[in-house]
């Protein structure tokens, strides 16, 4: 059992440190809306810190899962930051979906102060925090991820290391690039299905046991078919996301047209009020213009 620090208590971050906390390590949380870290604490025990660095200080392991490049620099670095009140030889261990770019420099950072920086994105949505089941793509040392393994094999079913500082949040967005596809393609498939009259469900009961299932079909073609979107990960997360993956499309020569107009689908769903619904929300899209 290790003293570990979790810094960002959302939909996704919340339940995962509950996991470290049950599973017996000593967890103290922070969260920039300070309520919200000593809810937690109420719910599951623990401590509840008001500044990165106090959460920080002592820890074996500082995990985070925050919103963005902005968010990750602004809980790592300066005089309240998690860096400065981490002791050398500790581990930190990133589960936000952040650029590349901002990875390496804060690998950098860190390794100035004799601190790992180990990049973990996640997948599997809040389902997948709530029941312990995520999919985590690490870079980083091998030897830092390898003391960080048992830690967050509590909160996953595979834990990978792909490569080198930024080999994990490239691979977050190979997820998110294949998801994009998915998503459009379930979503016309079932607008088709109700423009010829048909009953959804028994159109996804065959089509999913051939070559057309997915992990989306099984678990969002019957909340998509009821126009319910509130069961996932965000459009506005989603749209923050293939941001950074068409970003990085230009820099590195990738070709990516599928991603970019879905991602301006997205924008569509944005417009429609639905910067809050799930991803699956393509769907309604379809509907709504016809």
């Amino acid at each position: 059992m290790a003293k570990l620090a979790f810094l960002g208590l959302g939909v996704m971050g919340a339940p995962m440190a509950g996991h470290l906390q049950k599973a017996g390590h000593d967890v103290t949380v922070y969260n920039r809306t300070h309520s919200k870290a000593e809810g937690w604490v109420a719910e599951y025990g623990g401590q509840a810190a008001k500044t990165p660095r106090e959460a920080a200080m002592g820890a074996d392991f500082v995990m985070a899962c925050v919103g963005n490049d902005d968010d990750l620099r602004s809980i790592c670095l300066g005089d309240d930051g998690a860096f400065a009140g981490m002791s050398k030889g500790a581990v930190f261990v990133d589960h936000t979906t952040v650029s590349a770019a901002v990875t390496r420099e804060l690998y950098a950072a860190a390794n100035d102060r004799q601190v790992s920086f180990v990049d973990a994105p996640i997948s599997g949505g809040q389902a997948g925090a709530e029941n312990g089941v995520l999919s985590i793509m690490c870079g980083g040392d091998q030897g830092a991820f390898d003391r960080a393994l048992p830690v967050m094999e509590v909160y996953s079913k595979i834990c990978r290391r792909i490569g080198e500082s930024g080999a994990g949040q490239m691979t977050k967005m190979c997820n998110q690039i294949a998801i994009a596809g998915l998503v459009q393609g379930l979503s016309e498939a079932l607008h088709f299905a109700e423009k010829a009259g048909l009953d959804g469900r028994a159109v996804v009961e065959v089509i999913s046991q051939g070559a057309a299932g997915s992990w989306q079909m099984a678990n969002r073609f019957e909340t998509m078919l009821d126009d319910r979107f509130d069961h996932g990960f965000a459009v506005d997360w989603m749209r923050k996301d293939l941001g950074i993956c068409l970003d990085t499309a230009d820099e590195t020569g990738a070709s990516l047209p599928v991603t970019a107009l879905v991602d301006q689908f997205y924008k569509d769903v944005q417009r429609m009020g639905g910067q809050r619904w799930d991803t699956s929300s393509l769907i309604k899209r379809l509907r709504h213009y016809g």
